[in-house]
């Protein structure tokens, strides 16, 4: 009798234990492991590009030479090239830009009633800058000199701050976004992503105000940023019950219900 009420308080204590782990905490607890790993996985790149600029490493610093010295002669020889490229970087592509439109897309969330998806979108772009500055001051690295300048950038420049603005802002844009445009125009807005994050650190580039390796080491932490938010923001739409999306369709395909006359108060997020 002994025995069988020891084994029945045993089982009891393993029922118990498997019934926290299969709980709603214990289901947060993977997901939270789940996106601290998936953000580690994404900042390794960036932490060796990093450790590459730190430690000055030879075929590196090559690359960025022989890149700066190639497309400061294009520079040179066209100078009406340098004002299309300074149009693009310092008004079209401009960091201050590229948060104007994360701030009115904020703005627009927030008169439909979408709090959270409109705290994720300030978060992102907001500690994305943050964090740009921060390594900045702590890596001083600096700009490149070459002769006749055609362009000046103050502050330091690893990682370019161009490079990391464009890729958060355009993340931000694109997962908040998708789900309002028909699924036929949707590489469209793809595509226009692409072309302004690949093509902010093309101009920095050849304007002479950043290395190769400044723009890639933009692109890097911003890709990191955005998945830790993205993550975070998904791990709440589980604890709430919502269905899992694919990148394609947003982060909240709920939105685009949400933009009828009647949406705020049907789908608020």
């Amino acid at each position: 009798m002994a025995q069988s009420t020891a084994r029945s308080r045993r089982l009891g204590t393993v029922r118990a234990v498997f019934a926290r782990h299969a709980g709603p905490d214990a289901a947060f607890g993977r997901r939270l492991v789940l996106a601290v790993t998936a953000t580690a996985a994404v900042a390794v790149p960036f932490a060796l590009a990093l450790v590459l600029v730190e430690s000055r490493w030879p075929p590196l610093y090559r690359l960025d030479r022989a890149a700066a010295e190639r497309l400061h002669r294009t520079a040179l020889e066209h100078p009406s090239w340098v004002r299309v490229l300074d149009f693009f970087s310092g008004v079209v592509w401009d960091p201050v830009t590229m948060r104007l439109l994360v701030a009115g897309l904020v703005v627009w969330l927030l008169t439909r009633r979408a709090w959270r998806l409109a705290i994720w979108a300030a978060v992102t772009a907001t500690s994305g800058a943050l964090i740009g500055f921060l390594v900045k001051n702590v890596v001083e690295r600096a700009r490149p000199h070459l002769p006749e300048p055609v362009a000046h950038a103050p502050g330091f420049s690893f990682p370019s701050g161009h490079a990391m603005a464009a890729t958060t802002s355009c993340a931000v844009l694109l997962m908040v976004l998708l789900p309002l445009v028909p699924r036929a125009w949707r590489p469209l807005p793809w595509a226009l992503a692409a072309t302004a994050v690949l093509g902010v650190g093309y101009t920095r580039v050849a304007l002479g105000v950043h290395w190769v390796s400044d723009v890639v080491g933009g692109w890097l932490l911003g890709a990191a940023v955005v998945t830790a938010t993205t993550l975070v923001f998904a791990a709440w739409r589980a604890d709430t019950g919502r269905p899992r999306t694919a990148v394609g369709e947003g982060l909240e395909p709920e939105v685009a219900s949400a933009a009828d006359p009647e949406g705020p108060s049907r789908h608020a997020s």
